[in-house]
């Protein structure tokens, strides 16, 4: 599929949400008191209960004070109506049900029954040296750790979730980055970096919700895979990192790694893996793309890894559309370079919610 892209709209492009964005706002710190930083996962809460009022923010953090990745234990909540942050769930790191510990990343959603689902990708060196195999956290909406969720397909869970949430029962698409995953020591001679793999999948899971009970799994289906990954000194790793539902039950996802977003048709409902799906789009304005959301208008929106910048791109049409600042620290080369990962509409759906790596805080982008 050819791709035209710009930094600018044309005149005769439709306008996406990006071109409207004016302004971008510190709201919070993301650290909690025990020090935790690099903030990864953003979600919406989509309803008030428990601690949680509708809209809050929950932020989750990967790495712990002494800024080792894979470590990080908390997640915080940033309270719109009030300004208010304050902690909302912490585990220990050396939880013995989750394999290797605990290093929370941009793998988190909320569902309307309150519950809070959360990805580990675990390490205790700071690096895939000593990674475990993760699992699934589940809390309830006061923050309380209730359930952990561990099997044969999941391993490093990765990329921010996708959600189909019908009240009494959901589904999950969450992209799983630890298979074959080796030490950062293991170089290949050919291309100067770690060995690269491509045994990255995404995972369905299908879940019943019994009412005032934690969620039930029902099954669990790889609908994609072969995806790239490998290990990464400065990143833990690099694997597929955004998911975004269409409402044609396309799922899209972001390959950091060969810089593409593909897309898997009949997402909830196939029984076999796609593969990495169908192409895109690729290169052009994306420069590693990580965690993406889906507009009202049907766009896609990806904060890029290797510099400050988000992208908006028209996944029907192929087409990259425009390209904006979120993050121009010119510490890093690029500007911005390292500093994005999760983002998130907000709930007017006209703003998003974005976190900056390089200060640990949560911002908003808005007209």
């Amino acid at each position: 599929m050819s791709t035209v892209y710009s930094t600018a709209a044309m005149a005769d492009e439709p306008k996406g949400l990006l071109e409207t964005m004016h302004k971008h706002k510190f709201l919070t710190s993301t650290m909690p008191d025990n020090g935790d930083v690099n903030p990864y996962a953003v979600i919406v809460a989509p309803t008030s209960v428990g601690s949680i009022e509708q809209g809050d923010v929950l932020v989750d953090n990967f790495n712990n004070i002494s800024n080792l990745q894979g470590t990080g234990t908390t997640i915080v909540r940033y309270r719109p109506s009030t300004k208010e942050t304050k902690l909302f769930a912490q585990v220990p790191q050396k939880l013995k049900e989750c394999p290797g510990g605990v290093g929370l990343t941009t793998a988190m959603t909320m569902l309307k029954s309150g519950w809070v689902i959360v990805g580990s990708a675990p390490s205790t060196d700071g690096t895939t040296r000593t990674k475990g195999d993760g699992c699934l956290l589940v809390f309830d909406a006061n923050g309380q750790h209730v359930a952990t969720w561990t099997s044969p397909t999941i391993n490093g869970p990765w990329g921010n979730m996708a959600t189909i949430d019908r009240g009494d029962s959901a589904t999950l698409f969450i992209s799983m980055a630890g298979f074959g995953l080796q030490s950062p020591d293991v170089i290949d001679p050919k291309t100067g970096y770690p060995v690269m793999g491509n045994q990255a999948t995404v995972l369905r899971l299908d879940m019943t919700i019994p009412a005032g009970k934690p969620p039930v799994l029902q099954s669990q289906t790889v609908i994609g895979n072969g995806f790239s990954a490998r290990s990464d000194l400065a990143n833990f790793l690099l694997g597929p990192t955004g998911l975004a539902l269409g409402t044609d039950d396309t799922l899209y996802v972001t390959d950091g790694l060969d810089n593409e977003i593909t897309a898997i048709p009949n997402a909830s409902t196939r029984t076999i893996s796609a593969g990495k799906g169908t192409l895109v789009t690729k290169d052009g304005l994306l420069a590693w793309p990580l965690a993406m959301v889906m507009t009202a208008q049907g766009h896609l929106i990806v904060a890029n890894g290797k510099n400050g910048q988000a992208v908006e791109i028209d996944p029907v049409a192929g087409k990259q559309i425009y390209a904006h600042w979120l993050n121009a620290d010119q510490a890093q080369s690029p500007p911005g370079n390292g500093n994005l990962f999760g983002i998130t509409l907000a709930a007017d759906g006209k703003s998003f919610y974005y976190v900056e790596d390089d200060i640990n805080a949560l911002r908003i982008a808005m007209p």
